[in-house]
């Protein structure tokens, strides 16, 4: 009989930094600056659309306003690829971590307020479930005024590479 236990243990959870830093988007594609507070359940984070994001050239220019696509992209780095690497970083060591990449599967979402170039958006995700490496979040998008700009419910796939 082996001394062995055969239990994985659970492992310590990262930083909002580690998280950061293990998110495959980068600028220009990275809608996402700091997350603020996460835990098993939920992940709170900010970004600031600079006013020389590319899409603001054709949409719309004479009054700019970010692109839903582009709000539900930076939802969905928040909800389902930061809070996926850090509900994946409790079950494997950081050097296994790299090997997957999130892949976005589906959504509902609905957008009820216009964002501009220069507003910071503070985006919310709470976890629905996450099971087989797969995650739903529920999140929620708004001003830094407390105005409510776009919602969804949103998941993705952690796959190995």
């Amino acid at each position: 009989m082996s001394s062995r236990d055969p239990t994985p243990r659970p492992r310590a959870p990262m930083t909002p930094p580690e998280i950061l830093a293990l998110l495959p988007q980068q600028r220009p594609f990275r809608f996402l600056d700091e997350i603020l507070v996460v835990d098993e359940q939920h992940i709170v984070g900010r970004y600031t659309f600079r006013a020389d994001e590319h899409f603001y050239e054709g949409h719309f220019p004479d009054e700019p306003i970010t692109p839903g696509v582009i709000l539900l992209e930076s939802m969905a780095q928040l909800g389902v690829v930061a809070l996926g690497i850090y509900l994946l970083g409790l079950e494997l060591p950081k050097d296994e971590l790299v090997r997957y990449k999130t892949l976005f599967t589906d959504s509902q979402a609905e957008f009820t307020g216009i964002v501009r170039p220069r507003d910071t958006v503070h985006i919310r995700a709470e976890k629905v479930f996450w099971r087989r490496r797969k995650l739903r979040s529920k999140v929620e998008m708004s001003l830094l005024d407390g105005t409510i700009v776009a919602n969804c419910v949103i998941s993705g796939m952690g796959v190995s590479r």
